[in-house]
């Protein structure tokens, strides 16, 4: 997968005449996944004057969410709920679920802590660099509250701590113990905009990112990886829902749109960070990768042996901007089509 940049792309449109898709601002809709019925809906972006914010929410909420503030530590609020009491907690300013009550956790850090969102699509993370420090701002998606900031010590399964100011919460507790949570996958298959783009395609699929995974430098740049030094593969997080689309069938889609036998190297695209990884967030999906491989390593299907890393997740890094649905952006045919599996399942 050759490379473009950007700016090639935009003198090609120029000299031949191809039209390239406008830009325009922030849409005045949003999609955000609803946690109690597992699906994603599109719903109005909020904006409000600050008089009108002031009149629905406390002199404290208003400080928080819409001036930037943080709360005093070990407050009273966000107390975790009953054993076995499922439900989600919400923004406060516009009721869009945020953290699910499973992935709370005790930090003794003094606020609520998650390990992840409810869904990458439900917040926004945002370059801090306030009070002499550089930090990830946490916002709502809908309607941009403050909520926190995310630090790279959580726990496992996304070694993330989303660090949330409890006054900016209210929870919402299920009718029913089963909530139809997400779940995430990694992979690496080259060059991340094909990747990106092949996965988006796929039924159940909720989104895609493009990032940076297996290495050892923290917030790497696009420039760092493709150096060779930081040990990151380009890599694409997927979160995807279990009851619409199989941890399997994503295993089937990965095989098929690289070639997992090239070490360090995807067609022309040579080095360490286009390598062949799977990157595990359960013991379910390592057993199911591992044995996948296995399956495909006997098949024949290729000549010589299967060279793909089965990883626990670490730290993703999301890259930047310019990254994200690159084909999409130019109005380009992606790379990587959807490919039917290459192995048979029962």
């Amino acid at each position: 997968m050759f490379k473009f940049t950007a700016i090639r792309l935009i003198i090609i449109g120029v000299v031949f005449g191809v039209q390239m898709p406008a830009f325009s601002n922030q849409p005045e809709k949003v999609k955000i996944f609803n946690l109690a019925s597992g699906q994603i809906q599109e719903v109005d972006r909020i904006n409000k004057t600050d008089a009108q914010w002031k009149e629905i929410l406390t002199a404290e909420q208003y400080r928080i969410s819409r001036l930037k503030g943080t709360e005093k530590p070990f407050g009273p609020g966000c107390v975790l709920p009953k054993p076995n009491t499922a439900g989600v907690y919400r923004c406060v300013c516009c009721d869009t679920d945020l953290f699910s009550v499973q992935a709370k956790f005790d930090s003794a850090t003094g606020w609520p802590s998650f390990w992840e969102p409810v869904s990458q699509l439900n917040i926004r993370i945002l370059a801090d660099q306030s009070l002499g420090m550089s930090r990830q701002e946490v916002v709502c998606a809908r309607c941009a509250a403050h909520l926190g900031h995310v630090f790279d010590d959580g726990p496992p399964p996304s070694g993330k701590r989303y660090c949330i100011n409890a006054v900016v919460l209210k929870f919402q507790p299920s009718p029913t113990s089963e909530i139809k949570s997400l779940q995430k996958a990694a992979f690496a298959a080259g060059c991340f905009w094909g990747v990106q783009s092949a996965f988006e395609q796929l039924k159940g699929v909720i989104t895609a990112t493009a990032g940076y995974a297996g290495g050892n430098l923290k917030e790497p740049s696009y420039e760092q990886v493709c150096s060779g030094k930081t040990g990151h593969a380009e890599t694409v997080e997927i979160e995807f829902n279990p009851s619409l689309v199989k941890y399997e069938d994503l295993l089937d889609l990965f095989w098929s749109i690289h070639d997992p036998t090239t070490l360090d190297q995807q067609g022309v695209d040579i080095g360490s960070q286009y390598r062949s990884i799977i990157f595990y967030y359960t013991p379910q999906q390592e057993e199911i990768a591992k044995a996948a491989k296995e399956k495909l390593g006997r098949s024949g299907v290729f000549k010589d042996p299967i060279v793909t890393q089965i990883l626990p997740a670490g730290n993703f890094y999301k890259a930047e901007n310019d990254h994200q649905d690159y084909y999409k952006k130019f109005g380009l045919k992606p790379v990587c089509q959807l490919a039917k599996p290459i192995l048979k399942r029962p």
